[in-house]
């Protein structure tokens, strides 16, 4: 065994808070490796999958449906107050109203009420201080990343999600969950310049090795197939998932949903884009590979019917992912004639600049900008002749050989 230690158990979605609680300890309790940061941490930093505007909140059965339900975020923090003497903090980015100007994104705080009754600090992720971070061994997407000092520095972090599919990524799980930590506009960069094809999952890994939670949940009482906000379907888990390492953790969770952890590209539910567990397992973060690790379950797989949708025709993804690192690629070769755009964003299409900004928010969709060659992907990128966040270009290379053997047998 290479140390990883996940749990899985039972726990009916009608059970009451005690009972939640009791189930959630009962998962997290082995945790050994986790438990003995978590218990000499001075701060332990919590990043709930929460912000959402309160009218397009969906509840099933008496629990929020796309949230970490407020069930089992009471459950835990009841068992971190229970088990440590640390000072907690929730984290989140709210970009619903993004937290320009002044505005105040507390109302899309699902947790805002339950966290001030446990007397948590909530941080507002998107504000100062921010530092950036390198990746430990040199990044698989990007060299560093801008991110929360508060996060990267505390003495422990903990992930805890919804368990979801994931219209672009397949699944949404305690790794997807650190997305929502990354600043935006006018600090840091615009969630598209991230959620984009081909970077996405290695950013993902990314991110992931420089926060490193120590302890993972996954809320699988009431869960999501198809998609991970609206459109999305109920489906009822009756489980909770805990884990000492983020990618092991959901890999078991994946396979719990009737999803192969080790699948990519082209293999259900990754219609759009790789699998990041695998990718970060590949640059030598974690294990998508269960017999590596210590996997105890009460529940058997499936919990439920998962999939996700498949919004675009396979063909023009197949044709999105290629010409994205074909426009990539083409930079890179290229970057002296984009100088005049230095210190500024530019959507790159067919070796054209279509759009440049200061800010790297879109406020019109791609698909919208595309125009006349909507096949034709659009690169964003920030155009730095000193290159300083280090974006690795391989990853292009290695995605046309993928796109050039694609295997269409699961769409066929």
């Amino acid at each position: 065994m290479s140390g990883y230690q996940v749990r899985a158990v039972r726990c009916d979605y009608r059970a009451n808070d005690e009972e939640i609680y009791q189930s959630l300890r009962r998962a997290t309790m082995p945790l050994h490796t986790a438990w003995a940061k978590l218990k000499q941490a001075r701060r332990i930093g919590i990043k709930f999958n929460q912000a959402w505007p309160p009218d397009q909140r969906v509840y099933h059965q008496g629990h929020l449906q796309q949230l970490v339900s407020e069930q089992v975020a009471r459950a835990t923090l009841r068992l971190l107050r229970d088990e440590t003497n640390a000072e907690l903090f929730c984290v989140e980015i709210s970009v619903f109203p993004r937290a320009f100007a002044g505005d105040d994104p507390s109302p899309t705080i699902t947790l805002l009420p339950l966290l001030r009754e446990f007397g948590v600090e909530w941080v507002n992720g998107d504000r100062p201080p921010h530092k950036v971070y390198a990746v430990p061994g040199g990044g698989q997407m990007f060299r560093q990343y801008l991110l929360p000092q508060q996060v990267v520095e505390a003495d422990a972090f903990v992930s805890v999600q919804k368990l979801k599919n994931h219209a672009f990524m397949g699944i949404t799980l305690c790794l997807k969950n650190l997305f929502g930590l990354v600043p935006t506009e006018p600090y840091g960069r615009a969630r598209q310049y991230f959620h984009h094809y081909v970077r996405m999952p290695y950013m993902l890994a990314d991110i992931g090795r420089i926060i490193n939670p120590t302890l993972n949940i996954l809320d699988a009482l009431v869960c999501q197939a198809g998609r991970e906000w609206q459109g999305g379907q109920a489906r009822i888990g009756n489980a909770l998932i805990a884990g000492d390492h983020v990618i092991a953790t959901d890999a078991c969770a994946a396979h719990l949903m009737g999803h192969d952890p080790a699948a990519d590209w082209l293999t259900p539910p990754f219609h759009r884009d790789r699998n990041a567990l695998l990718v970060a397992a590949e640059g030598g973060f974690g294990t998508v590979d269960l017999a590596q690790i210590d996997f105890q379950s009460e529940v058997d797989t499936p919990l439920d019917k998962f999939h996700a949708d498949l919004i675009d025709p396979i063909e023009r993804v197949i044709g999105w992912r290629r010409t994205t690192a074909e426009q990539a690629l083409y930079y890179r070769d290229h970057r002296r004639e984009f100088d005049r755009y230095t210190g500024e964003y530019i959507l790159l299409q067919q070796g054209q600049v279509r759009w440049h900004d200061r800010s790297s928010e879109l406020r019109v969709s791609r698909r919208q900008l595309a125009g006349d060659d909507p096949d034709q992907a659009m690169w964003l990128k920030y155009v730095d002749p000193d290159e300083a966040e280090g974006e690795h270009y391989e990853v292009y290379e290695r995605v046309l050989q993928e796109v050039e053997h694609a295997d269409l047998r699961h769409y066929r």
